[in-house]
């Protein structure tokens, strides 16, 4: 498998509804499964509050990365959420987050969670891409701009 991100358009929501921390998480977990019959919402959102209990996911630059490993995840799966007016999400740097990046891997697929975890960091580490993403009017200007600069990598 090519180290890509595995987000397909129909993974993009171009406007959270979300107004807080748990609600985005919420809409995340809904839209993967959504996109994946087989993963159980429940117990995708109990990882991801489980994850935030350790820190926060937000790391900083107005990006989030809500992650986690469930252990009937037949498959790596990612959903790209934006907030135009941005969500506390208690960052590391205490600003709101308004690009959310959620990221599920099969227990067992420890290295390629990392991977895509990586991928991800260098994707949104770019002040310009963040500046695009925030500017982008639609989920198929942000996939575009995801697909087109995930493929430099």
């Amino acid at each position: 498998m090519k180290n890509s991100l595995v987000l397909q358009q129909e993974d993009v929501i171009a406007e959270l509804a979300a107004g807080t921390k748990y609600e985005v998480l919420e809409e995340l977990a809904l839209r993967a499964v959504e996109r994946h019959p087989g993963v159980d919402k429940t117990e995708l959102l109990r990882v991801l509050q489980d994850r935030e209990r350790l820190g926060s996911t937000g790391i900083g630059d107005g990006i989030a990365v809500p992650h986690g490993k469930l252990r009937h995840a037949r498959e790596v799966l990612s959903v790209f959420g934006r907030s135009r007016s941005g969500i506390d999400f208690n960052a590391l740097d205490g600003r709101k987050v308004h690009l959310f990046f959620l990221l599920v891997a099969p227990e067992e697929a420890v290295g390629i969670h990392l991977k895509m975890l990586a991928r991800i960091s260098r994707l949104l580490k770019d002040s310009t891409v963040r500046g695009r993403l925030l500017e982008a009017k639609d989920e198929a200007s942000l996939f575009s701009i995801i697909r087109d600069q995930d493929s430099r990598f």
